[in-house]
């Protein structure tokens, strides 16, 4: 089956009709079978998103409304209206709102859900890890992925095969 192409949001519209006070994600990407996530995001003025690291991810963030900064190693990038982001994985950063608030769209490779599974041939409730981790080395680049079930090598983007 192959899916149509559609417009999902018109995030004018979205950011309408939130409330003037609500912050964090108005709109996400949810439709069934994507390989993306995209937020829409709204952080009020002086808000904070504390430091973190991505360690699988590059996230392409694009500034809508308002402004601020992200510290980043090596000092302070400004962002203002229409700013164009990206944070490859593994970078450190903290983002802070401006005096206006600010407004933003963030796109991704999708992540993979969190599920709880038994090794193959193992019963749930035997607990414990399963003995063998192959099948989480990356056949391209030789990296251990940290997640148990990775779709994509977090090194060199090359797809684990289906599990």
């Amino acid at each position: 089956m192959n899916a149509a192409p559609r417009v999902l949001a018109l995030l004018d519209d979205v950011l309408a009709s939130a409330a003037p006070d609500r912050r964090g994600a108005l709109w996400q990407l949810a439709e069934a079978g994507r390989e993306l996530d995209a937020n829409l995001v709204r952080l009020p003025a002086g808000a904070e998103v504390g430091e973190h690291r991505e360690d699988v991810l590059d996230v392409l963030l694009v500034v809508l409304e308002g402004g601020g900064l992200v510290r980043v190693a090596g000092g302070e990038l400004v962002l203002g209206p229409r700013s164009v982001l990206w944070l490859p994985r593994t970078s450190r950063r903290a983002l802070v709102a401006g005096a206006e608030g600010l407004v933003y769209l963030t796109v991704h490779r999708r992540r993979p859900g969190l599920a709880i599974k038994a090794p193959s041939g193992r019963s749930a409730d035997e607990g414990g890890e399963g003995p063998c981790l192959l099948d989480r080395v990356c056949a391209e680049c030789g990296r251990l992925s940290e997640d148990p079930a990775p779709v994509f090598c977090s090194r060199c983007g090359e797809r684990f095969p289906e599990r």
